[in-house]
């Protein structure tokens, strides 16, 4: 740890806290995440860590290292500067379908590269994307694997899911929330009953708001992520991420 000072916090969650560090010789700012040792350092830390080491592509998170201290494991990994891809949604309340795209796109190509290394992230959401502050933002998928929470209807109702499918349904809510700036499954008049979601989840029942322009294809693409069957929706793998780029193209004005 005496090759870093501390910058700032940069939050708190389950797994600990996280803050940004400086290396001194090299000035690159690193973020840390802090998992206090004990009960919560398991075999799936220590797997999940090894997957995250693997995953070397653009649009996730870089894994740089893990450093033990005396109460705590530390996992050094790439800062991504521009914050989470929803504070970005927040601040412009819904994006053009160009701009969707271009986030979307840089979504499915890293998922796209983790599922073909056989690993599933199984907590995608807005807070786990981030962007690498650059003038033309680079998305990040972050804390890959840290969190076995998942969304999509074959999860909530306990049955056996396959973490591919699950990942390409958080891309789709991703997708939505990004064109439509509210969330496909919460009961706009009721957004805090988290029973009315589930169910909506559970019977896939989501609208476009009818003062969205949302084209064609996109809905097209949304419908077919968006089913409850995960026999029946389909993958990263067997869909190539070129062919469903085309197709969310051909609506674009």
């Amino acid at each position: 740890m005496e090759k870093y000072e501390l910058v700032k916090d940069l939050g708190a969650g389950n797994f600990g806290v996280a803050r940004l560090l400086r290396h001194k010789e090299t000035k690159e700012l690193v973020a840390m995440k802090y998992i206090e040792r004990g009960h919560k350092i398991d075999e799936n830390v220590a797997r999940e860590i090894i997957n995250h080491r693997s995953l070397r592509h653009p649009n996730i998170i870089r894994f740089k290292e893990v450093v033990l201290t005396p109460t705590h494991l530390a996992i050094v990994m790439e800062y991504a500067a521009g914050g989470e891809l929803f504070e970005r949604i927040c601040k412009a309340g819904r994006f053009s379908e160009d701009e969707a795209r271009y986030f979307f796109q840089q979504l499915i190509s890293g998922v796209n590269f983790c599922h073909n290394m056989q690993i599933c992230h199984r907590d995608l959401k807005l807070e786990n994307t981030l962007l690498d502050g650059s003038p033309a933002p680079r998305l990040k998928i972050c804390d890959f694997g840290y969190s076995k929470e998942l969304r999509a209807p074959e999860v909530l109702s306990r049955r056996e899911y396959d973490g591919k499918m699950a990942d390409v349904w958080s891309c789709g809510v991703t997708l939505y929330v990004m064109l439509v700036g509210a969330y496909p499954f919460e009961d706009q008049d009721d957004p805090r009953n988290f029973r009315k979601t589930i169910q909506k989840i559970m019977a896939v029942q989501y609208k476009i708001p009818d003062h969205v322009h949302v084209s064609q294809a996109c809905r097209h693409l949304l419908s077919r992520i968006f089913i409850a069957k995960p026999s029946r929706n389909f993958t990263l793998r067997n869909q190539k991420p070129l062919m469903v780029l085309k197709e969310l193209a051909k609506g674009t004005d």
